[in-house]
């Protein structure tokens, strides 16, 4: 008579506990490269998402006004004037019909030398010799600036018309050692607030930085997952160029990464 065959109770409880161990392991080797994948295309999105701010932070430095950039809110806003356009003034005649920009009265037109890319937005504010973003003289920011007067109506490429309407004494302070002028569109400010990065622009000029999103104007958003970040500006002298440095670190489901980036901006007015 034969013997029924099978399992021992610790045989099933021997395998049971081997295929558990071998099953841990497999998942272990199998999630392991799944989270490390995941883990690095986060890091690259938020290098990808720092850059692409710093690049285009960049843009609007390189264009600013000289002497036009400020630091405020503990190194979270930084503010500059927009410019657009840029060209140099008529300032001796170039025969019948030139029209010099003069200094000593209220002049309401000059000649551009050369032309400009387009015709500038009517308002747009033409700037000379910017000296400062904080005093009281050959600073634009000011809202009655003794450098800065809007644009008027029937301009071209290659002749401005000032609109003195709101001040008809205007005239500018002091000439360019290069008879340069700006077009200036008008103040943007980038700002680190609520975890993002924003870029406001759209209001009015003003005197003191302003460091609230109530007092800025329209926002559009450069990158959000933005942990922390610091904005610097050395000023620039006559021996170098001024200095920006941007430091911002982004982070994303416990990933973060950290960009500095140095930015020199050319000051001569």
């Amino acid at each position: 008579m034969k013997c029924a065959g099978g399992f021992t109770l610790i045989e099933m409880l021997v395998v049971i506990l081997v295929v558990a161990i071998v099953g841990g392991l497999g998942v272990r080797f199998l999630t392991q490269p799944a989270e490390s994948y995941v883990a690095q295309t986060r890091r690259a999105q938020l290098i990808d998402s720092a850059e692409m701010a710093m690049r285009r932070m960049q843009r609007d430095i390189r264009q600013a006004l000289p002497n036009s950039l400020r630091v405020a809110g503990s190194g979270r806003y930084l503010e500059l004037l927009h410019t657009v356009d840029g060209g140099r003034y008529r300032a001796e005649s170039g025969g019948p019909g030139s029209d010099i920009l003069d200094f000593s009265v209220a002049d309401s037109s000059f000649d551009v030398l050369g032309s400009l890319r387009a015709v500038p937005a009517v308002g747009s504010g033409i700037v000379i010799y910017n000296l400062t973003a904080s005093g009281s003289s050959g600073n634009a920011y000011l809202p009655l600036a003794d450098n800065l007067i809007p644009l008027a109506a029937g301009s071209t490429v290659d002749h401005l018309n000032l609109d003195l309407s709101a001040n008809p004494t205007f005239r500018y302070s002091r000439p360019s050692p290069f008879q340069r002028f700006f077009v200036v569109d008008g103040p943007v400010t980038y700002a680190c607030n609520a975890g993002q990065l924003n870029r406001y622009s759209g209001y009015t000029r003003s005197a003191t930085q302003p460091v609230t999103s109530t007092a800025l104007g329209g926002r559009a958003l450069v990158t959000d997952f933005v942990g922390s970040c610091d904005f610097s500006y050395t000023p620039g002298v006559s021996q170098r160029a001024g200095l920006v440095t941007l430091r911002m670190t982004l982070t994303d489901a416990g990933e973060s990464v950290t960009l500095l980036h140095q930015v020199h901006v050319v000051n001569a007015p």
